[in-house]
């Protein structure tokens, strides 16, 4: 059972919006925003951790980051081919941020010049239960010119594609 809980906004954060596909999309200054989506995973962080770092498997598994290439290390670029279910995709080249093994993959992705549209990309795992399984979190950080219009994007496809991996990381982990 997928467990997607709402984050209350503290009063100086405007508020998010609980998008249809469970996800949560929510402005977090002037042409920023932040989609959002969790799940609790009934896995250790090791496992759901090689998972997520076997990037050969991706094709096998992923609905939404379909391949990934290159090196998970700090300032290397990474090669990635996004495509929500029922939508075109998009292959991108990020700089790795954080590669905490366990804990965080965070890259960030730049369409054609930095400002124009950014994405900071996070995938967390949250030890519960002194690590018997976790709570994973996938966000990511948008901005830049061509935000106001790519928005509806974020709002359809992207929270899809973030809820459905999600699910699909939550299926593949807790497979014996």
């Amino acid at each position: 059972m997928q467990n997607i809980t709402a984050i209350s906004p503290k009063k100086e954060e405007l508020p998010s919006i609980l998008l249809s596909s469970g996800a949560q999309l929510k402005s977090t200054g002037f042409n920023k925003k932040e989609l959002y989506s969790e799940i609790d995973i009934e896995a250790n962080p090791e496992k759901v951790w090689r998972i997520l770092s076997d990037f050969a498997s991706f094709p096998d598994w992923n609905p939404f980051i379909r391949s990934v290439k290159g090196e998970l290390s700090v300032g290397k670029k990474l090669i990635i081919r996004l495509q929500p279910t029922g939508s075109n995709g998009t292959t991108f080249k990020p700089t790795v941020l954080e590669a905490d093994r366990n804990h965080e993959i965070r890259w960030i992705g730049h369409l054609l010049i930095p400002g124009l549209f950014d994405g900071e990309h996070i995938l967390e795992i949250v030890p519960l239960d002194g690590g018997k399984r976790v709570h994973f979190i996938q966000r990511e950080h948008f901005g830049g010119l061509l935000l106001p219009f790519l928005s509806g994007m974020l709002r359809k496809d992207t929270s899809r594609g973030f809820v459905e991996m999600n699910k699909a990381l939550k299926e593949r982990a807790e497979r014996p």
